[in-house]
């Protein structure tokens, strides 16, 4: 299944290496352009902004919340109904520590707010955060994938692991564009098209 896009490409495989050509040139342009920093770091209005300025030539829903529920395997993302509460009270997490600004990352991806791309722009939401917060990021050519997904697959019940991955990758480079561009690699996120499973609301 092919998600429905601005481009018209019904080829999943050609849809997954187009999106992550533009989202990459995108996200570069982001950065370079200094509107990132415009943001406010820790609120989703800044991911909606990110999300749209990454996908918005791709997708109709670029910043927009999901009107479907999805699940990853067995996993299954907040759901629709819940899901305006549930990023309200991420909203006001605190993010002052290390540990407080994973533990919202965490919750971020539980939330999942998008119908595609949360991966990428989540990260860069994250780095947002540990910038502002700490004057560090993460160097994600320091993060092994694997063990980086694994971890992320676990950290709803166990989050120390990638508390683990990620205090250690901490860099301050925050303004490099080398170290920032890796945490939009397209090899640290399962989005394709075979991956989620979308459930039928009925609408």
């Amino acid at each position: 299944m092919t998600l429905e896009n601005k481009l018209g490409i019904t080829d999943a495989v050609e849809l997954a290496r187009v999106e992550e050509r533009i989202s990459k040139a995108k996200a570069h342009h982001l950065f370079a352009s200094g509107r990132l920093d415009t943001l406010e770091a820790g609120t989703f209005q800044a991911l909606a902004e990110i999300h749209k300025f990454l996908f918005d030539e791709i997708y109709d829903f670029a910043g927009k919340i999901r009107t479907v529920n999805i699940a990853k395997g067995s996993f299954r993302f907040a759901p629709v109904m819940y899901l305006e509460a549930a990023l309200k009270n991420i909203e006001t997490m605190p993010q002052s520590t290390f540990d407080e600004i994973i533990e919202k990352y965490v919750e971020m991806n539980i939330a999942h707010p998008f119908r595609e791309g949360n991966g990428r722009s989540t990260r860069i939401w994250l780095d947002l955060i540990l910038k502002k917060e700490l004057q560090k990021v993460v160097d994600w050519s320091h993060v092994d994938k694997n063990d980086y997904l694994l971890a992320m697959e676990r950290s709803p019940v166990k989050d120390i692991e990638i508390k683990f991955l990620l205090q250690r990758a901490l860099t301050d480079k925050i303004n490099d564009s080398d170290v920032y561009m890796k945490g939009i690699d397209a090899s640290y996120y399962y989005e394709g098209y075979a991956v989620y499973k979308v459930e039928d609301l009925g609408e």
